[in-house]
């Protein structure tokens, strides 16, 4: 089985990406495949992306603010490419109830600053085995 690919994207004007880094040394370091889009990425550029490296999942980190655009922006790119298999996840400074409605919308799990990243590649990895087929 090939390992599980994740996209890692920065979406927009928010230019702090230490967090990114992080999450996608720690999937490396989990066995997985991590693509870093880098920085100013639109929703377009990210599934774009994301559909060219063929992924299993796609993981924003967002600090503006513009979480319940960017989020629903990326859903909507990723059913209208025929993604439906493909797990949009991320995190950053979202409010809980922010999570809630974008998790209702068709999001997986969105994660805090400070989520211990063992459980983000165990989530990403037990989402992949048992939501897409290879």
């Amino acid at each position: 089985m090939r390992p599980v690919r994740v996209l890692i994207a920065k979406v927009g004007l928010d230019g702090h990406d230490r967090g990114a880094k992080v999450i996608a040394t720690s999937l490396k370091d989990a066995g997985m495949e991590v693509i870093y889009t880098g920085l100013r990425q639109t929703p377009e550029m990210v599934v774009n992306a994301a559909l060219q490296e063929d992924v299993d999942a796609i993981g924003v980190s967002i600090l503006s603010g513009a979480h319940m655009t960017v989020f629903p922006k990326i859903l909507a790119l990723m059913k209208a490419k025929g993604m439906n298999d493909v797990l949009l996840t991320g995190g950053g400074i979202i409010p809980a109830s922010d999570m809630k409605l974008l998790k209702d919308a068709g999001c997986g799990d969105l994660f805090p600053p400070g989520t211990n990243t063992a459980a983000i590649s165990e989530y990403i990895k037990t989402w992949v085995k048992d939501n897409r087929s290879f």
